[in-house]
């Protein structure tokens, strides 16, 4: 399942520089992820590392993509080529 940054985020710029896809960047008033490139951190870290240094909180995980252990570990795969 990927990631999303929600009307909370308070643009502290400490999310973007640990994605280690370079998901997440700057939206037209908050950070936003990218769903095609968020892998929630797995094949990198053992959390999402986002979710860890946000200090509000503010990244949930993105019901409109849902996708299994299996599903991330292979896009992660596919984008590491």
């Amino acid at each position: 399942m990927a990631l999303m940054i929600t009307d909370e985020c308070i643009n502290c710029d400490v999310c973007e520089p640990v994605c280690p896809n370079k998901a997440i960047f700057q939206g037209p008033d908050i950070y936003e992820i990218d769903p095609g490139l968020c892998t929630e951190c797995v094949g990198h870290f053992d959390e999402p590392q986002c979710q860890t240094v946000c200090p509000v909180s503010c990244i949930p995980h993105d019901p409109r993509h849902v996708e299994s252990y299996e599903q991330l570990v292979l896009k992660v795969t596919k984008l590491q080529k």
